[in-house]
C-alpha cells in the first residue's frame, strides 16, 4: 500500500511489515520508517494491507497501519510466523490469527518512534480476506475496513471447528444450521441478538484516530459492546479498498466477491447514523448467494425475508467483460481499488470519475461522471496490462496512481495535454564493451524536457542495483571491475517534478552463463497431488563464478495459480522458503481449476541471479450428484443445479453440498421434501473428495394433504 503525506513524503508498505519513507516521488532512497515484521503475518493474502497518514501530517506526526496480526484472538505475537503447519493446516483447520489498526509516531529522526494499537479483532480461520483499507474522510475520522477471515472454497458458517467462538456454541464446536453464526456469517455479527458479541469481520468502521473508539453519531453509538460502537457499515466479504467521493461524505467501496460478481458498494452519507447492510454471504451481487441460501441458515432466511440489504452501486459478473471492448481477460476477479479524479489535468470526460482496478485482471477502469455522480453507463477502459494492481490513489498533481504488485512498483498516470509535460530520458555509453576493469563514460546531456525554462536534473543506477544514488552529474564515469552485462539507468527530473527513466547495457568481459543456473531435482513436473498430501523439494545452483552455491543462496517460493474456465490464471502467493536447500510443504485447498507452481532462485555474490520453475497439476475427481426423483436443486459449494450433474474437484478437496427443501420439481412443478442423501449425514454437510469418482443422491418424497412438507 502507498500514501502520500500533505508534505510531499511517500509511504509505502510491504507486505511483510515494514513501512518505507521516501522525501518525495524524486526521491530514488528509502528510510525505513517502521518494522512491524514481528508482529505482522505474510502468509497467503494476509500481512500488512493498510496505510494512511494524518491529514494534518507533520503538525500530527502519526502514520496509521492495518495489518494482520499474527495472534490469536487475546494471545499475543509471533505465533505462527509467516507459515502455517499442518495440523492445523492453512485450508484444513485454519492457523487463527487476528488483525490489527494501529498508529505510529513518527520521531525527530523521521522514523516512527512507537505504535499505538487502536483496534485489534477480526478473528480469521482462513488464509484470505483479512484486514484491508484505511482512509481518512473528510470529517477527520479515520476509516477502516476487513474481511470475513471465511473459507473461499466452501460455504463456511463455522462447521469447522468454529476458532472463533462464534455462536451459538463454544469454541472447538462445529456449528449447524440453522443457527450456525461463525465463518462468513460473522459479516452478519451487528444483526446478532442483543447479548451476542459484535464482530469486526466484513464491516466498515469509523474510529476516533487518536483513541480507536467509535465516533459520537455513529449507528450504534450508544451500545455496550465497543465493536458495535465503532461500525456505520457492514455484510462485506472483503472491503480490501474504499474511498471517498470529494466534496462528499460519500464512502465507496470495492468488495471481492466469491464465484460470481464483483461488488463496488456506497455508504451514501457516513454520518447519517444509518449502518448499511450489503448482505455478505446471504447475497453476492444482487441475487442470494446459493451456497448459503442453500443451507438454510436463520441469519439468511431472516434477512431474506425482512428485507433491508443494501444493493450495490455496480456489480460485474467473473466471466463477463467491464466493458465490450476492452482487452481485459474475465473469469478469475479480484476488485482491488478505489479512487476518484479530483484535480487532473485529464480530459474533462474524467472530471469526477471513480477509478477501480482488478487484480486477476490487471486492468483499470473509469466510471466517468453524470450529472456530477459516476454512472455504470459510462464505463471506459483506463489502464490495461498493470502489473497485478492492488491500490489506486490519486497524488501529486491530480494524476491516478496505482500499486503494481507483481513487479514492485508505484505507478503514475499522467496526461501529455497538461501545463507541465514530462522530459525524455536519453543516455550514452563509451564504450559499450570491453574487458575488466572496463571504465565507461556516461553521457546523459541528450536529454531534452519540452516545456520552456523547465531544467533537468540527473540520477544515475550505474550498478544496476535499482537505487538511482550513484551519481547526479550529467556526465559521469564509473569502473566496472568484474564481467558483467550491466543496464545502468538514468532518471531525468525537471523543475516541476515530473520525471522520465532509460537504461543502456554495457558488457565488461565476457557475460555470458553469469548468471546461476538452479536445477530442481525434486517435485519432478511429473507429480500430481491431492489436498493434504506432504510435497517435498530439494535444489540446487551453480554460478559460473562462484561454483556450487551454498543452501543461503537459495530461496523457494510456493504459490497457486488459481485459473478460470476460459484458461485465465492469477497467482496467491502462498510461502516463501529462504535460504534452503530442500524441504516441504502441505498440499492446499483450493477450487478448481488450479495448480501449484513451485519456483527455485538462486543468488550468487555479485547479486546476479537466476530461477526455475516447475508447475504441478492436482489430481482431479468427478463429484457426481443425482436426486431421486430427478432434477432436484442442489447446492455444491457457491452455485446451484439440477440433477443430474457433475464437478471436477481437487481429489482430498472439502466441498459444502447442501440439498434444498421443500422444493418445486419439473416437469409437474410438485413440491417435494428432502428425506436424507444416500451417503448419510446432514442436508447441509462438507464433503471431502475421495480420490476416485464418487456419486452423491439426494432422496426426496413427495408432499401431499396427508404428509405436508
Amino acid at each position: 500500500a502507498t500514501a502520500f503525506a500533505p508534505d510531499g513524503r511517500v509511504f509505502v508498505a510491504e507486505k511483510s511489515g515494514l513501512v518505507k519513507a521516501f522525501d518525495s516521488l524524486a526521491d530514488p532512497t528509502a528510510t525505513v520508517f517502521a518494522d512491524l515484521r514481528t508482529q505482522t503475518q505474510d502468509f497467503w493474502d494476509r500481512g500488512l494491507l493498510g496505510l494512511a497518514v494524518d491529514p494534518a501530517f507533520p503538525a500530527r506526526p502519526y502514520v496509521y497501519v492495518s495489518y494482520t496480526l499474527d495472534a490469536e484472538p487475546g494471545g499475543t505475537a509471533p505465533r505462527w510466523g509467516d507459515t502455517c503447519p499442518t495440523p492445523p493446516g492453512a485450508t484444513d483447520k485454519g492457523c487463527v490469527v487476528t488483525g490489527r489498526v494501529s498508529q505510529l509516531t513518527m520521531g525527530s529522526a523521521g522514523t516512527a518512534v512507537s505504535e499505538k494499537p487502536l483496534v485489534t479483532g477480526w478473528c480469521q480461520q482462513y488464509p484470505s480476506h483479512s484486514v484491508g483499507a484505511l482512509a481518512f474522510g473528510p470529517d477527520g475520522a479515520l476509516y477502516a475496513g476487513g474481511g470475513d477471515g471465511a473459507s473461499f472454497t466452501f460455504a463456511d458458517y463455522g462447521q469447522a471447528g468454529n476458532p472463533c467462538a462464534d455462536p451459538p456454541s463454544p469454541a472447538g464446536t462445529n456449528l449447524a444450521p440453522p443457527t450456525a453464526e461463525g465463518g462468513a456469517l460473522r459479516s452478519q455479527s451487528p444483526r446478532r441478538p442483543a447479548g451476542q458479541p459484535v464482530l469486526l469481520n466484513g464491516t466498515v468502521l469509523r474510529i476516533d484516530p487518536d483513541t480507536g473508539e467509535g465516533v459520537p453519531g455513529n449507528p450504534f453509538a450508544n451500545s455496550a459492546d465497543a465493536n458495535a460502537r465503532r461500525v456505520i457499515a457492514y455484510g462485506a466479504r472483503n472491503q480490501f479498498r474504499f474511498g471517498f467521493r470529494p466534496g462528499t461524505s460519500e464512502l465507496w467501496a470495492g468488495d471481492v466477491g466469491w464465484d460470481t460478481w464483483e461488488e463496488i458498494n456506497r455508504v451514501a452519507d457516513v454520518g447519517d447514523g444509518v449502518a448499511e447492510n450489503f448482505g455478505w454471504p446471504c447475497f453476492e451481487g444482487n441475487a442470494r448467494q446459493a451456497g448459503y441460501d442453500g443451507a438454510n441458515l436463520d441469519r439468511c432466511e431472516s434477512l431474506y425475508s425482512s428485507g433491508g440489504h443494501a444493493a450495490p452501486y455496480y456489480a460485474y459478473n467473473h466471466r463477463a467483460k467491464v466493458v465490450a471492448s476492452d482487452p481485459c481477460p474475465t473469469g478469475g476477479s479480484s476488485i482491488s481499488g478505489i479512487a476518484f479524479e479530483s484535480g487532473s489535468n485529464y480530459p474533462a470526460e474524467y472530471s469526477g470519475a471513480l477509478f477501480f482496478s482488478d487484480s486477476s485482471r490487471g486492468c483499470i477502469w473509469a466510471m466517468q461522471a453524470v450529472g456530477g455522480q459516476p454512472s455504470p453507463s459510462r464505463l471506459v477502459p483506463f489502464v490495461t496490462g498493470a502489473n497485478v494492481p492492488v491500490q489506486v490513489l490519486t497524488g501529486p498533481g491530480g494524476d491516478l496512481f496505482y500499486v503494481a504488485l507483481g513487479s514492485g512498483e508505484l505507478r503514475r498516470v499522467s496526461h501529455p495535454g497538461g501545463t507541465n509535460r514530462p522530459p525524455s530520458a536519453v543516455a550514452t555509453a563509451n564504450p559499450t564493451s570491453g574487458p575488466a576493469p572496463l571504465t565507461v563514460q556516461f553521457d546523459g546531456t541528450s536529454s531534452t524536457d519540452p516545456d520552456a525554462g523547465d531544467t533537468l536534473s540527473y540520477a544515475w543506477d550505474l550498478d544496476a542495483d535499482g537505487a538511482y544514488d550513484d551519481s547526479s552529474a550529467s556526465a559521469p564515469t564509473w569502473t566496472y571491475a568484474a564481467a558483467a552485462a550491466v543496464d545502468a539507468g538514468l532518471r531525468v527530473t525537471d523543475s516541476q517534478g515530473a520525471s522520465a527513466t532509460t537504461t543502456v547495457r554495457v558488457t565488461v568481459g565476457n557475460p555470458e552463463g553469469l548468471d546461476p543456473v538452479p536445477v530442481i531435482d525434486s517435485p519432478a513436473g511429473t507429480l500430481t497431488w491431492s489436498v493434504g498430501q506432504n510435497v517435498s523439494f530439494s535444489g540446487r545452483a551453480v554460478d559460473a563464478q562462484d561454483g556450487q552455491l551454498p543452501a543461503s543462496a537459495l530461496s523457494w517460493r510456493l504459490a497457486i495459480r488459481h485459473c478460470a474456465t476460459n484458461g485465465t490464471c492469477h497467482t496467491h502467493n502462498v510461502q516463501d522458503f529462504p535460504g534452503v536447500a530442500a524441504g516441504s510443504f502441505v498440499a492446499p485447498d483450493h477450487d478448481y481449476p488450479s495448480y501449484l507452481q513451485l519456483t527455485l532462485t538462486a543468488t550468487d555474490s555479485t547479486g546476479r541471479t537466476g530461477s526455475k520453475t516447475v508447475d504441478l497439476q492436482p489430481k482431479t475427481v468427478s463429484l457426481n450428484f443425482t436426486s431421486s426423483p430427478s432434477q432436484a436443486m442442489l447446492t455444491v459449494g457457491g452455485t446451484q443445479q439440477r440433477t443430474p450433474f457433475s464437478r471436477t474437484v481437487i481429489a482430498g478437496s472439502t466441498n459444502s453440498i447442501s440439498a434444498d427443501s421443500p422444493q418445486n420439481l419439473p416437469p409437474l412443478n410438485l413440491k417435494y421434501a428432502y428425506t436424507g442423501w444416500a451417503h448419510g449425514g446432514a442436508r447441509t454437510q462438507n464433503i471431502i473428495a475421495p480420490g476416485t469418482s464418487t456419486t452423491y443422491q439426494a432422496k426426496y418424497r413427495l408432499c401431499w394433504l396427508l404428509q405436508p412438507c
